[in-house]
């Protein structure tokens, strides 16, 4: 049986919160089981950030049954804002494409497809990067999928414990009310300092 790997990334951008990454495996068998889950109920396959909340727990519930039954395997991974302060971005996205992929990877000769810039480490010598990936391959989109639902509810439980910032909302991204939380009530543990060195608390 032939797989492939997707990879791709969530929370590249956001001025809070960690960055997750995710390793998405499937059989040829199990992609045509997507396209026909995608087609009966009328769920387009395409990157996270395009489809609703309602159609990414839809799909999310989906795959998760799928693993369950042995279908496909994926792990995400999370870098903290912390770490991405210590280290930057680039490093933290790569720490935590490497620790996914182990976990999903079967051999290091797997076929990979990633999303823009993103490249495993150099032992997986079969492996492609693709502009736009997650309108080229579904398991791309899947990987995004899963990168996001498990990004947002992880966001949502931190809005409990720091309510004045909307995490909720957001996601960590740096909207006009999360930039005025930040200037009324200061800086958390979740916050990437490194991205707000222009930002004067007051």
């Amino acid at each position: 049986m032939q797989y492939i790997v997707g990879i791709d990334e969530v929370g590249r951008g956001p001025i809070a919160g960690p960055v997750a990454v995710c390793a998405f495996l499937v059989s040829n068998d199990f992609q045509k089981e997507v396209e026909e889950f995608s087609k009966k109920n009328k769920l387009p396959i395409r990157d996270s950030k395009k489809l609703t909340e309602k159609m990414r727990d839809r799909w999310y519930e989906f795959l998760i049954k799928s693993k369950k039954e042995g279908k496909c395997d994926f792990s995400v991974s999370l870098v903290s804002a912390s770490d991405i302060d210590s280290h930057g971005i680039v490093p933290a996205i790569k720490k935590a494409l490497t620790t996914s992929l182990k976990k999903v990877a079967i051999d290091t000769s797997v076929k990979i497809v990633l999303d823009g810039g993103l490249k495993a480490p150099s032992e997986y010598t079969n492996q492609e990067s693709f502009i736009k990936g997650d309108e080229l391959y579904p398991v791309i989109s899947l990987a995004s999928i899963v990168a996001k639902v498990s990004r947002d509810t992880l966001m949502k439980k931190y809005a409990k414990e720091f309510s004045e910032y909307g995490f909720d909302n957001n996601a960590g991204y740096g909207t006009k009310a999360h930039y005025e939380a930040i200037q009324k009530y200061g800086l958390t543990t979740l916050h990437r300092k490194t991205f707000l060195r222009k930002i004067k608390i007051v």
